[in-house]
């Protein structure tokens, strides 16, 4: 059933591939009611501990204990007939071996190929995060294609068909853009941001929800010692009033044990980390890609690919910074975050 209100986080732009996939693996959707597809089982976590406690788990039931009603239970989406051809085309698909149900579940087998930029690239028209794949020759290109978008969307207008990135053509303007952030003509600057960033990151979310929590109950508390002072009857507030001291005592419990905020971090840390880097524009050039990789998610690194102007937009939010790109003695900083960005043209 479609539930706008319900579903906020989706689109409303149609279906989904995976929608349909999921209406075509379950019978419900034929118009019948299923009873005993899945059976609980519980399994001991120590067989030797009884008093360990146990956990429970979920499988498919074997098909003849599984219940259909006589007559449909509510509307179909889809007729008995069709369900058991998509099946029996499942079936076949299938049993072509690892390559045809690769084809079939649109999975693919898991590789040695190393995808330094993987969940990184994002696509300027519909901001999708862009699929890698090794196309052209044996090399690593990101890309997105238009005949994955939902029906019916926006961005179907503008979208070519495929949206290709080499990844070579990327990697050396990026290393160089993060060693320039880093030698000693921008190191001042850097150092300016990130120290200047720590405004952000230095307040405990958890402590600040708390203490807004706390703040609404007490405000509703003296509202309903108001309203007693101005004639209203105390017995019509006792159920609000002993809703809000529950939820001010939770509240204050909260703010309580909310962690601390972390300490500031000064100049001089952060100078000290950064000379800890060493040459971080050579180490970067010369890095393995599996380690590559790794200090791209330290510095939590962001690239938008404009296809129509060839450009790349990149930017860096390290929310911790203690990669040592060398592998030597590692300097933590503490919760600091830094954004900037530059742009790449294409060939």
């Amino acid at each position: 059933m479609r539930r706008p209100e319900q579903n906020r986080h989706r689109l409303a732009d149609g279906w989904q591939g995976s929608t349909v996939r999921v209406i075509l693996e379950n019978p419900r959707y034929t118009g019948y009611a299923f009873f005993g597809r899945w059976t609980k089982h519980e399994t001991l976590l120590d067989p030797e501990d009884v008093s360990a406690g146990h956990v429970v788990r979920f499988r498919r039931s074997e098909p003849e204990r599984i219940v259909r009603s006589r007559r449909p239970a509510h509307p179909e989406i889809i007729s008995v007939e069709d369900f058991t051809q998509a099946q029996l085309l499942r079936r076949s698909r299938g049993a072509g071996g690892m390559r045809g149900r690769a084809q079939l579940e649109r999975s693919r087998q898991t590789g040695t190929r190393p995808y330094v930029l993987r969940g990184r690239v994002r696509c300027g028209i519909c901001t999708r995060r862009m699929q890698a794949a090794v196309i052209r020759k044996q090399e690593v290109y990101y890309r997105c294609m238009a005949r994955t978008l939902a029906p019916g969307s926006a961005a179907l207008a503008d979208h070519p068909r495929t949206v290709n990135l080499r990844e070579f053509d990327v990697l050396e303007s990026l290393n160089g853009w993060i060693g320039q952030l880093f030698n000693q003509d921008n190191v001042d600057r850097t150092v300016t941001a990130l120290v200047g960033s720590q405004r952000d990151s230095l307040t405990s979310a958890p402590r600040e929800t708390a203490q807004k929590r706390l703040a609404d109950a007490e405000a509703k508390m003296r509202r309903f010692q108001a309203a007693i002072e101005a004639g209203v009857d105390p017995v019509a507030l006792v159920d609000a009033i002993n809703e809000a001291q529950a939820k001010r005592a939770a509240a204050q419990a909260e703010v309580e044990g909310a962690p601390p905020p972390p300490s500031a971090v000064s100049e001089a840390e952060v100078y000290a980390m950064i000379d800890s880097l060493g040459d971080v524009g050579a180490a970067l050039k010369y890095a393995d890609p599996d380690h590559l990789g790794g200090l791209y998610e330290k510095l939590n690194v962001e690239l938008m690919y404009e296809p129509t102007g060839r450009t790349v937009i990149a930017s860096v939010s390290p929310r911790v910074v203690s990669a040592c790109v060398r592998g030597g003695n590692r300097t933590p900083v503490r919760g600091i975050r830094a954004q900037d960005a530059c742009s790449w043209d294409g060939p």
